[in-house]
């Protein structure tokens, strides 16, 4: 069980909207905050890019900025390899999966002109062509969705998150090792001045910790200042049906409890 510091505030499921796959990689955030994104900033990229793919048909002039040093070209020849070993092994035999290995193409297409990716860490430090950090990324830019899934990466940067909240009009986060980082994740949602949580879901790659705690966590957070909320309580379950959907679909999803 978690504590209620992590509860979201409450939100009109109207408002909610599911953008990217109905898997690991699709997010809900506030519908109303969509017009209001200038850019994207992603964190961590690896294949997956459908959730900044759904959100440029709602608003065309965001720019997306991914950042991600292990998407490279050897990244796809194993990539690749791999998907025709289980073509042929017929493991790989839904239209979806088939498509899906050619997804190289789709790269560089996606990152072909307006949209970048930039093959550096994100971290602490600002080192030349190896790694950035939040303040070189954000620079002078406003308006942003700041999207953060870097394998618990995700520590490091909270503090420079915490500092520019206030250019930030929506978080995602995934919060990974859990038991291990509690604290900091309280304290973070503690310290955030301007971002306030509006959903949270459970990764279920693996099987509840012996604490009850998931592989995972996701929260999407919203600038308050953007978007006016209604103090009301909110008695919502997640995950939320029809809008929610587990990371993999052979494990059940999770439910989370607050105390």
């Amino acid at each position: 069980m978690f504590s209620r510091k992590l509860k979201p505030i409450f939100v009109q499921n109207k408002y909610l909207v599911r953008l990217g796959p109905q898997r690991d990689g699709g997010y809900i955030i506030d519908k109303r905050i969509i017009n209001k994104i200038d850019y994207i900033i992603t964190c961590g990229l690896s294949d997956d890019w459908d959730f900044e793919k759904n959100f440029l048909k709602l608003n065309k002039k965001t720019q997306v900025l991914a950042f991600d040093h292990t998407v490279n070209l050897s990244f796809w020849k194993k990539r690749l390899t791999k998907d025709l070993i289980h073509f042929f092994l017929l493991k790989k035999l839904s239209i979806w999966k088939i498509i899906n290995i050619f997804k190289y193409f789709d790269y560089l297409s996606f990152f072909g002109q307006k949209n970048q990716h930039m093959k550096l860490k994100v971290g602490r430090k600002n080192i030349k062509n190896k790694e950035i950090n939040i303040k070189n990324i954000i620079n002078h830019k406003k308006n942003i969705l700041l999207k953060v899934d870097i394998e618990g990466g995700e520590y490091e940067i909270l503090n420079d998150i915490k500092f520019y909240s206030k250019r930030i009009n929506c978080l995602i986060i995934e919060f990974h090792d859990i038991k291990k980082n509690i604290k900091k994740i309280y304290n973070f949602i503690d310290n955030i001045k301007y971002l306030k949580s509006i959903h949270i879901h459970g990764n279920n790659i693996n099987k509840l910790d012996k604490n009850g705690y998931p592989y995972a966590i996701e929260i999407t957070f919203i600038n308050v200042k953007r978007i006016k909320y209604e103090k009301k309580s909110n008695y919502k379950n997640y995950p939320i049906a029809g809008l929610d959907f587990p990371s993999v679909k052979r494990n059940d999803d999770v439910n989370i409890n607050f105390i």
